[in-house]
């Protein structure tokens, strides 16, 4: 099924799925976030047609989140490295993933969770003001700005 494009919407968050809003493409840069380099162990992890991950992998590097580089361990392969735009999706992952650890599972069922690997506690993405004050969305305005 073909999508409409929002290449040209006003929303920040639209334009953005244009880029990762498909659901492989960001199971693919949490991946890679967690250390995934190559064709192979994404699609080990992912259980994905070959097909499916080299059209998401293609587009993935089309859109500058990630890029091809030479194999770390001096093989003639090619593998997937994270830009810095693809490393900023970051917090995206963090804040999906405790929304869904939030909202997606029943009470003591089995997850996986991310801690902070110093305290080995868990953590929260919390949006803050510029002075630090944490933001809610009652806090929030949306308004247009002209370049």
């Amino acid at each position: 099924m073909r999508h409409k494009s929002f290449k040209a919407n006003l929303c920040p968050v639209a334009r953005s799925l244009d880029a990762i809003g498909e659901w492989w493409s960001l199971l693919i840069v949490r991946d890679a976030l967690g250390g995934i380099r190559r064709f192979s162990d994404f699609q080990k992890s992912l259980g994905l047609a070959k097909n499916v991950l080299s059209t998401r992998l293609k587009k993935l590097v089309a859109c500058g989140i990630l890029e091809q580089v030479p194999a770390s361990d001096g093989s003639a392969y090619r593998e997937y490295a994270l830009t810095q735009k693809g490393r900023e999706l970051f917090p995206v992952i963090v804040a999906l993933r405790q929304w869904g650890e939030s909202y997606l599972f029943s009470r003591g069922e089995q997850r996986l969770q991310v801690v902070d690997k110093r305290t080995g506690k868990p953590f929260r993405v919390q949006v803050r003001s510029a002075k630090g004050k944490i933001l809610t969305v009652n806090d929030l305005e949306l308004i247009t700005l002209k370049n």
